[in-house]
């Protein structure tokens, strides 16, 4: 799993970069053409990847309730995010991997519900879904570079 903590920590990096090059206008910005901005994309990474791993997990999230409202599969943004919820999402991309890499390690994690992703892929176990989570927040990273040509 060194490997896919790696990617995985390499990527919340290029995240936060976002999030420290980009005025909160600018990461509130929605393109013509577009269903979402630069920090629902972020936020919406955080979300998953608590729902994916440790929802699934049965174990509790590191995230609020409207939180996950929020940015969970299938919202778009509904107003303009605020200085402290980004700061906010800002340290979740920090803490939610060292906790996960904490808990994987301490071998928190005992069961998983299977769960099947919107793009096809079966999660049948721990292992299966942080693999899919770095695919998944790649593909948010995607459609991050692409807005960010348009604000």
């Amino acid at each position: 799993m060194e490997t896919t903590f790696k990617i995985w920590k390499t990527n919340r990096a290029l995240y936060l970069n976002f999030l420290e090059k980009y005025s909160l206008e600018q990461l509130n910005q929605i393109p013509n053409g577009m269903r979402n901005n630069l920090i629902w994309n972020i936020g919406h990474a955080v979300v998953s990847q608590q729902g994916l791993v440790y929802r699934l997990s049965g174990l509790p999230m590191q995230i609020s309730t409207e939180m996950m409202e929020t940015y969970k599969n299938g919202s778009v943004p509904s107003g303009a995010t605020t200085l402290e919820e980004v700061n906010e999402i800002k340290n979740l991309l920090t803490s939610t991997v060292n906790q996960t890499i904490s808990d994987f390690e301490n071998d928190v994690f005992k069961t998983y519900t299977p769960y099947q992703t919107s793009t096809g892929f079966s999660l049948q176990n721990l292992n299966d879904a942080l693999q899919f989570n770095n695919y998944h927040e790649a593909i948010h990273l995607g459609f991050m570079m692409k807005i960010k040509n348009f604000i």
